[in-house]
């Protein structure tokens, strides 16, 4: 599938750089492998509800301008522009990988979440399958899981996810940041629409899967007026609780954002920074934690306000929580359970 190229900013880990003379190249999808020794990532953010993760890939093709992942290319000596859509590393290992920290003694059953710096249900997910594989991994250790995704793939596994809801415990949080499918199109150009997002709430539900919805980011001057019908219809398709992030633009995700923005939505462009810079202090991006996820100012604080408001006049909850004590157990020699792959 051809992608309209976006520019990949200079990369402060790399120490060439390409400039194409007439226009770049189509950019093609190009799978790499990694080979690595661990796949859970523990996170230190005070942001962050959860403190393990696990990314089954690294670059996402769902190709999302505002994507906070992007820089983590970088480290890989890729763009955090078209590389990061086109560029995706795979890895193999992840099924395995996950059991073998399962089996050490210094394990106690936290709370995984899948994922943080990818959607583990992107389209490679329907040949690798290494999510699906991980969660029957959770399954078999009876490990509580949480899931975040924007892909209608991860009703393949609503099996797996029931059982896991069942006998361990799960959720599921779908992200649908516009109502409007011209601009869903326009910023994330391979996700399906929210239409059909809000169709996966719908048979996750009726599955008995707990499911929310994530209205993030909220794209001040852009999003902001879509906020009720999302909720109205996230809510009407079977979400119980509902959560929302700011927009924010690390490092070289603020040059990428704004081109796409800027070529996809150019009679709105100028207002969106605008509106951005409002409640990022008169930047595109605020790092600090405590107001990164939230924004500040008058703007943020109405915008916000109203989120909250609609909520609870749609009669959104909470998440269910992880179990207190926690039901992961290792399996014992002759009684372990069907893998469900």
């Amino acid at each position: 599938m051809a992608l309209q190229r976006v520019d990949n900013p200079p990369n402060p880990w790399s120490a060439t750089a390409v400039e194409f003379i007439g226009p770049p190249p189509t950019a093609r999808l190009e799978i790499y492998v990694d080979h690595t020794r661990e796949i859970l990532s523990r996170n230190d953010s005070p942001d962050i509800h959860f403190t393990w993760s696990v990314n089954p890939y690294r670059g996402c093709f769902h190709g999302c301008a505002y994507c906070y992942a992007r820089p983590t290319h970088e480290y890989l000596s890729f763009g955090a522009g078209s590389d990061f859509e086109r560029r995706i590393v795979v890895k193999p290992e992840a099924p395995a990988l996950l059991e073998q920290a399962f089996q050490r003694r210094g394990w106690k059953g936290e709370l995984v979440v899948f994922s943080g710096n990818t959607d583990c249900y992107q389209p490679l997910e329907a040949n690798y399958r290494l999510t699906r594989a991980c969660l029957a991994v959770c399954h078999r250790f009876r490990n509580p899981v949480g899931l975040i995704t924007k892909a209608p793939l991860i009703e393949r596994d609503v099996d797996l996810l029931a059982a896991l809801a069942r006998d361990a415990h799960c959720t599921v949080t779908i992200s649908i940041p516009f109502a409007d499918p011209a601009h869903a199109r326009a910023l994330e150009p391979s996700v399906p629409p929210p239409a059909r997002r809000f169709e996966t709430i719908r048979r996750l539900a009726e599955a008995g899967v707990p499911v929310g919805v994530n209205v993030a980011p909220l794209i001040p001057g852009l999003t902001d007026a879509q906020v009720g019908e999302i909720l109205t219809r996230a809510r009407e398709a079977g979400a119980t609780w509902a959560g929302t992030v700011m927009l924010r633009l690390p490092g070289p995700v603020a040059e990428v954002f704004e081109q796409r923005l800027r070529h996809a939505l150019p009679d709105r462009a100028d207002r969106v920074l605008r509106r951005l810079a409002e409640v990022r202090g008169g930047q595109l991006n605020d790092p600090r934690f405590g107001s990164r996820l939230q924004g500040e100012g008058i703007y943020a604080d109405a915008v916000l306000t109203l989120f909250r408001q609609t909520c609870r006049r749609l009669g959104f909850g909470r998440p269910p929580d992880a179990p207190a004590v926690s039901p992961f157990r290792r399996p014992g020699r002759g009684g372990q359970q069907l893998s469900l792959l």
